[in-house]
Parts: structure tokens; sequence; C-alpha cells
């Protein structure tokens, strides 16, 4: 794959980390509850966190990577609802669900994009993106679970 097609995708995936950067800062001025802006706060911080892996990566610094590899629980969740739109007055289940499409969408980005690259430094950076979304995504499920289902006194 040529140098320039990398760089362009990587270029597209640090986009995508900024949008997701900004809809969170966006929600965070939205809801209302503590424990709602400091989830949302630490999904801000992650996306930035992506942001600069690569942007090091494009400059040549940690091309090996050391993200964080697990194997996060799919629940479907924001594939079996739909994502409400942002508001004022958002409930933090619902920024919890909005969360968990665009965590599903960043997942299938660069999943797509590992299935296009041949096996190679770039490939396994991708493949690991793909996890970190994916582990995203199944936090804000959790935490759309916990808050829109509450457990109540006596089961």
């Amino acid at each position: 794959m040529a140098e320039a097609t990398i760089f362009s995708i990587i270029k597209q995936a640090i986009q995508n980390e900024e949008d997701s950067y900004n809809l969170y800062q966006r929600l965070i001025k939205m809801v209302k509850e503590k424990d709602s802006k400091d989830t949302l706060v630490y999904l801000a911080g992650q996306e930035v966190q992506h942001k600069k892996f690569l942007e090091n990566y494009l400059a040549g610094k940690g091309g090996n990577g050391a993200l964080d590899l697990k194997n996060p629980v799919d629940y479907k969740v924001a594939e079996y609802l739909e994502a409400p739109s942002p508001s004022e007055q958002m409930r933090p289940q619902d920024a919890f669900l909005l969360a968990a499409g665009r965590e599903k969408k960043s997942h299938e980005f660069y999943e797509h994009l590992a299935g296009m690259h041949p096996e190679g430094p770039v490939k396994e950076v991708l493949k690991r993106l793909a996890l970190e979304e994916l582990g995203h995504k199944e936090k804000v499920e959790y935490l759309y679970a916990n808050t829109a289902f509450p457990q109540t006194d006596g089961g």
C-alpha cells in the first residue's frame, strides 16, 4: 500500500477521534448528573489519547504501539436502539446511548480499515484501535443499561 494512502487513512482516523472528542464535549455540557459528566470526561480523554497515539504514529514515534488489548463484550445495545439527538434536557441514559452509537461507528471504521491492509504494523495498529473503541462501546452500553434500568430494592 502506498505511503500516501496510509498517511491519508491515519489522518482520517485522527479526524474521527477529534469528532468523537467534540461530541463528548457537547454532551458534557448537556448532561446534568455528575457521574454521567465524569464518564463523558473520561471518554473524551480516551479520544485525546487515541489522537496523540495516531499523531505519534505518523511522526514515526511508537509505531509498534502499546494500546491495551482486551476482549470487550459487545452487548449490541447500539445496534438495536436508536440514538437520540443531543439536547439540553438529555437524560444520562440517552447520552450513553448516543455515545455507544459513536463508539460503534468508530469500531466499524477501524475494523474496515484493518481489513483493507496487508499484514503488518499498520494493520495491527488499526486492529488495536478497533478493540479500544469496542471497549468504549462496552463501557457506555453497560452504563446505559444501569441508568436506563436501575436496580431497585428487593431485586
